[in-house]
This record gives C-alpha cells, structure tokens and sequence, in this order.
C-alpha cells in the first residue's frame, strides 16, 4: 500500500478512536474496518495476522466492556432500567446541547430514575454516581482496546 493509503487508513482509524470517547460514530467498526481494508490492500501474511490480532483485541475489549462495568452496578444496587433511561435522555440531551448534552442528559435520566425509586437525593446522587463510573469505565475499555488494535497496525506499518 502507498504512503497516501496508509495515512488515510491512519486518518480512519483516529476517527474510530474518537468515535469510541464520542459515541457519534461507530468507533470500534470504523478501527476495525480501517485495519480490515489495509490487510485486504495489502494481502500478505503478515497483513491478515494484524487483522486477526485487532479483531481479537477488539472482541475482547468488547466482552469486558459489557461484562466488568454491568457486574460493578449491580454490585452497588443499580438497575438496568436507570441505565437505559439514562442513555435515552442522553441521546435527546445530545441533539439538544449537541455533544456535552450527551453526559447531561445521561446524568439528568439516571438521576431522576433513581430518584423515582428511591425518593432520596443523596440515594439518587449516589446510584447517578455509580452509574456513570461505570459508563466511563466501559469507554476506557473500548478505548483500550482500540488503541491496541490501532497501536498493533501502527508497529507493522512501521516495520514493514
């Protein structure tokens, strides 16, 4: 692959990368395809190993994604239904105050779910907490693993 298509394929995987930290884009797909057209471009051996080892890093950061942060909130009492609520009113939040109103209406859904169940502010505050500690660990984690997907591509440009 030419110099132009590596750094167009290094453009879409930062893409991907700020697509995971801003959920606007399918950031993980986007780092994945990216890596997936390179190999595709290239179709060598040692092309398709760094394609299998992003795919592995990928999945993997997507079971601990869904699996280490769900455990912590119900290990601190959370339901599901606060999440999702949360989630809703943060997609509404985020055409309304685009970008920022995502976390605003997150927080704003979680609280007043929890607040609802509970009819308590410091309960309801500390469930909202909880919550979304573990929405930021679950993006860590994603995050992680595209950084290494991205960073096991970037070594075999390098070295190629």
């Amino acid at each position: 692959m030419s110099t132009g298509g590596e750094v167009l394929v290094g453009l879409a995987i930062a893409v991907g990368l700020v697509g995971v930290v801003l959920p606007i884009l399918p950031g993980t797909l986007l780092v994945l395809g990216a890596i997936g057209v390179w190999a595709v471009v290239e179709n060598t051996g040692t092309g398709w190993a760094v394609f299998g080892a992003a795919a592995v890093l990928l999945v993997i950061s997507g079971v601990v994604k869904y699996t280490w942060p769900g455990r912590r909130m119900r290990d601190a009492g959370v339901p599901k239904r606060s999440i999702v609520i949360g989630a809703l009113v943060g997609i509404v939040g985020f055409f309304v105050i685009p970008v920022i109103g995502l976390l605003i209406g997150f927080l704003l859904g979680t609280y007043l779910s929890e607040a609802q169940r509970h009819r308590s502010h410091r309960e309801a505050w500390r469930a909202t907490v909880h919550a979304t500690k573990a929405v930021g660990l679950s993006v860590l984690v994603e995050l992680l693993g595209a950084l290494l997907a991205a960073a096991v591509w970037l070594g075999a440009v390098l070295v190629s």
